[in-house]
């Protein structure tokens, strides 16, 4: 099988939508399948070296710079999705290269499912500070994205709830994001080299090590931790935390450590190489994380893939995996958070081999390859079947007509060039192209057959 994954973010950029996609291209590798990943390029990578890896021009969004948006490369990127052959395009955003995917496969008549990862009505206030985009706005925007998708992956619960309150009609299947158990199980990380780790941060034997590990902004809520601290050193004075990564809300973090007096318990690492981040999770006592954004969170199944169990707040993502006392502790609110790290630490009882084991395939990138690639060979069941019975169909290839495929899709460019009003000109610009291009890539595909 051949697959396109189209993306906004890959790596170098750290997410865990980028980490989620690496972890699917290489279990669909190992099975035999050839993947493709279409995606933005960044300041210093135009040419990917590894040539599966086809970059797509783009500039930094407006609100959130970190991430891109791409604003040209669609006749690219058709030519090199037709001349490989696709069987099938895996869409992993909403925005530009998702909409770039989208058109492509609608235009080979090839099926296309997409991952929705991300629940954006926690990240609107980044545009315009939340009054250009608000909340209820979001599910008419991915309604209309996904409404001619053959399929949609929910990577937990969670999104399946969330897509269902949206009215999405579309077949949704739940495969949580398996991850590299390796990568985190690391059996040649020895107990001196996390007693080392845990000497050079500060952290005496006798103390117990909280550990936070994400994107340093404001949805994740560590500032909910850092408030439930004081409460819990009252009860416990021998807990510190370990504060691991980087992000716009660093310095707001920091300010907060002062002025609660907490600078003595307190560590703030900035960022950790990928590879290292599995002697901070081995070092740790608990991973703890106050975040309501997540659909899934990856940090969740590296942690527990380490051994160490984890503190959060009730969801039903976490009620799934979370289901024996040893492998975490949940809380309901965030008043309740101080009183739930103390009791998680007298309370949680030492993980045993079997549970883990059991715990850690479930969890596995093996497992999420295999479960994807379920869905496509359905997919692409499904997408014959309908082709074939279509009173639209000769010789068993659907022939769509070039005005129901603007009509269907290009409502969705326009939206998200509203939301980008102000990125740069050629963003503004790329409506016209888009129907420019997949017109003369139409006509052309028209003219050969006849």
């Amino acid at each position: 099988m051949r697959v396109g994954l189209f993306t906004d973010t890959y790596f170098p950029q750290i997410s865990g939508v980028a980490t989620s996609i690496k972890t699917l291209k290489t279990e669909l590798e190992k099975l035999g399948h050839e993947v493709f990943i279409f995606t933005t390029t960044e300041k210093t990578i135009r040419v990917d070296e590894d040539p599966t890896i086809i970059r797509l021009p783009s500039v930094p969004f407006v609100a959130f710079s970190e991430r891109r948006v791409v604003y040209s490369g669609l006749s690219s990127a058709y030519k090199i999705a037709k001349e490989h052959h696709l069987d099938i395009i895996h869409t992993q955003t909403e925005f530009s290269v998702g909409i770039f995917g989208w058109m492509i496969a609608k235009e080979l008549g090839i099926p296309v499912v997409h991952t929705y990862h991300t629940h954006y009505e926690d990240y609107v206030h980044y545009i315009a500070k939340g009054r250009l985009i608000r909340p209820g706005m979001v599910k008419y925007f991915v309604r209309n994205f996904l409404r001619d998708c053959d399929g949609v992956i929910c990577p937990s619960r969670i999104v399946l709830n969330i897509l269902n309150s949206y009215n999405v009609k579309i077949p949704k299947r739940i495969i949580p994001t398996g991850i590299e158990l390796e990568q985190y199980k690391r059996p040649e990380i020895t107990t001196e080299d996390t007693e080392d780790l845990r000497q050079k941060l500060g952290i005496a034997p006798h103390e117990t090590m909280l550990l936070s590990l994400s994107r340093i902004s404001y949805e994740k809520n560590i500032q909910a931790i850092l408030r439930a601290l004081p409460f819990v050193l009252v009860q416990n004075p021998n807990v510190k935390c370990v504060i691991v990564g980087d992000g716009p809300y660093l310095s707001d973090l920091m300010s907060l450590v002062a002025q609660l007096g907490l600078n003595n318990h307190v560590i703030f690492t900035g960022m950790v190489a990928q590879e290292q981040t599995a002697y901070y999770y081995k070092a740790a006592d608990f991973l703890v994380s106050a975040s309501t954004s997540e659909t899934q969170g990856l940090t969740y199944t590296e942690s527990l893939a380490s051994g160490t169990p984890i503190i959060a707040q009730r969801n039903s993502y976490l009620q799934d995996i979370l289901n024996y006392p040893m492998l975490g502790y949940l809380y309901d609110s965030s008043d309740q958070l101080a009183e739930a790290i103390v009791t998680a630490i007298a309370e949680t009882p030492p993980m045993t081999k079997e549970c883990l084991e059991q715990k850690l395939y479930e969890l596995s990138a093996e497992r999420f390859g295999l479960s994807v690639y379920e869905l496509y060979v359905d997919a692409i069941i499904s997408k014959n079947y309908q082709v074939n019975t279509s009173p639209f169909a000769i010789d068993g290839k659907k022939k769509y007509t070039h005005i129901k495929i603007m009509r269907n899709t290009f409502g969705v460019p326009s939206m998200v060039v509203k939301t980008t009003a102000q990125t740069s000109v050629k963003v503004l610009r790329t409506p016209k192209r888009f129907v420019d291009r997949v017109r003369n890539l139409s006509l052309r595909d028209t003219d050969a057959d006849k």
